[in-house]
């Protein structure tokens, strides 16, 4: 059915105007869409009324039809259907009879109808045709425009089969557009998803970084692949797809890292090499304190670091322990302490009135007692740190230590050595307080997008806990850890110095209380 051109409406109605006429009194009121159209009953069955609002009605109704999909479910009635419009929008900026306008109206109406009825059946034979479709639009699939548009006409081809009642053609063939929207889904989120690590692989080996470091290379590739294959089968794995293409590019990252080395060591004499192996390994000797054997091989001087720390490890864990059997024995005492007031008082025969204020003062003397610990505390950790490296502050009965000097390369959550010492003092800070529970919290700037800074700042609030806990400084049960991104600013973001300011960690210490 074509929409009627302007020769046929000079004609006036016509054939044409009947037949439309009759279709919709056998349509009776059952659609929506044959609303807004005017007719006069009394007369010779000719539209009447205000065709503006005819019109206006109808581009109200065109709009929820293609929000409804008509578009893609029944493509050629609804381009009928959009043609009859345009036609009813031309007579009425032209100033053609109302009566050739309204019955483009109803042209255009019936095309609609007609959609609707096709469009009920391409719902029920394309839902899984139409759920990997919206699947692969939320995945992004529609930025590849070349072949999104060739799924897409794929999609349309179905429908216009079901428009032509051969459903055997859209049933026979929509397993294949179905495969094609997943493809697209899958290709949309690997391209997020690893698009960062594809780029800094390509930048490394533009760098040399095949030619360099040619294992590394391959371990970089090799977690690429890993990564992709295991979105292939599992692109609904959100958190685990992160975790790979995290993953990637820490093995990318890695491949430019190795491919400088490998640069610079080439650049070396062999001695020049081995003296600058040597230097590294003497300073992190020097550092723990170990023997200086520098006359011995690499493999026993790494031997020797490694002795150390677990040494240290080990005495360090010794050393917990003990406070741990110390405050338990405190805890013990001090409860025998409160069964023998308990005791006490009921040996003296006091009255209940007495107890109550006995008590009473007891509590107060206990709070006294631990606010009075707590502004010591307090004086104590303030000068363990100087001003460039920590802010000390009190917030009622907690301590907020704010690391100025803790420092990230950009976009990583790995600590670096130069932060070592800060983090020795902070620790120092953390045991002056009694069993204390210990909020490791991190912090971004606003530049990039929210979720990448929640991710980020996660993540160094993780790594500083790790620390905290494998140096002994507290059991994993008190510390804990979370990121707020950059949703709590203590300076503007719009300047450099700001944003600086804003790139933090803060560790809000909560002493333990003995309540009565």
């Amino acid at each position: 059915m074509k929409p009627h051109g302007w020769v046929r409406w000079k004609r006036g109605w016509g054939m044409g105007g009947l037949l439309v006429l009759i279709g919709i009194a056998m349509s009776g009121c059952a659609s929506p869409l044959a609303t807004g159209t005017p007719r006069d009953t009394a007369g010779l069955g000719m539209p009447t009324g205000d065709p503006a609002a005819s019109v206006k009605a109808l581009a109200a109704d065109m709009a929820d039809t293609r929000v409804a999909s008509l578009d893609l479910l029944s493509p050629d009635w609804f381009a009928q259907a959009e043609a009859a419009f345009a036609e009813a929008q031309t007579g009425l900026a032209n100033g053609r009879p109302a009566a050739e306008i309204q019955n483009a109206v109803m042209t255009a109406r019936a095309h609609l109808r007609k959609a609707e009825v096709v469009a009920t059946t391409s719902r029920h034979t394309l839902a899984q045709v139409l759920k990997a479709r919206d699947l692969a639009r939320q995945a992004g699939a529609a930025e590849n425009a070349k072949t999104y548009r060739k799924v897409e006409t794929q999609c349309l081809a179905l429908a216009r089969a079901i428009e032509r009642d051969n459903l055997a053609y859209a049933e026979k063939n929509r397993g294949k557009v179905i495969d094609a929207y997943r493809k697209l889904e899958i290709e949309a989120i690997r391209s997020k998803a690893l698009g960062p690590a594809k780029a800094r692989l390509a930048e490394a080996r533009d760098a040399g970084a095949r030619r360099l470091a040619p294992q590394t290379d391959t371990e970089a590739v090799d977690a690429l692949d890993a990564a992709a294959a295991f979105i292939a089968a599992n692109r609904g794995a959100r958190d685990e797809i992160q975790a790979r293409a995290d993953k990637a590019l820490f093995q990318a990252d890695r491949l430019m890292a190795v491919a400088q080395s490998s640069r610079r060591f080439k650049a070396m004499a062999p001695e020049e090499a081995a003296l600058f192996l040597e230097t590294a390994l003497h300073g992190i000797t020097t550092h723990l304190g170990a023997p200086d054997m520098r006359d011995e091989d690499t493999q026993t001087q790494l031997e020797n670091i490694i002795g150390t720390i677990d040494a240290l490890k080990n005495d360090r864990g010794f050393l917990s322990q003990q406070n741990q059997t110390l405050q338990s024995k405190l805890t013990d005492l001090q409860a025998r302490l409160d069964a023998l007031n308990i005791k006490m008082a009921l040996l003296e025969n006091k009255s209940r009135q007495d107890q109550m204020a006995k008590e009473q003062m007891l509590r107060e003397r206990v709070a006294a007692e631990q606010r009075l610990k707590l502004a010591q505390c307090f004086e104590t950790v303030q000068g363990y740190f100087s001003s460039k490296e920590a802010e000390v502050h009190r917030e009622e009965d907690r301590v907020v230590i704010r690391l100025k000097g803790m420092r990230f390369a950009v976009g990583k959550s790995t600590i670096r050595p130069a932060s070592y010492r800060l983090l020795g003092k902070l620790q120092k800070a953390i045991r002056s307080f009694d069993s204390p529970r210990v909020i490791v919290e991190g912090h971004t700037d606003a530049t990039g997008s929210a979720e990448a800074n929640m991710r980020l700042s996660q993540a160094r609030a993780d790594a500083v806990r790790d620390y905290l806990i494998k140096n002994q400084t507290l059991p994993a049960d008190n510390i804990s850890a979370v990121g707020h991104g950059a949703a709590r600013p203590i300076a503007a973001n719009t300047t450099a110095a700001g944003r600086a300011i804003n790139r933090r960690i803060d560790i809000v210490i909560t002493p333990r209380t003995n309540p009565m």
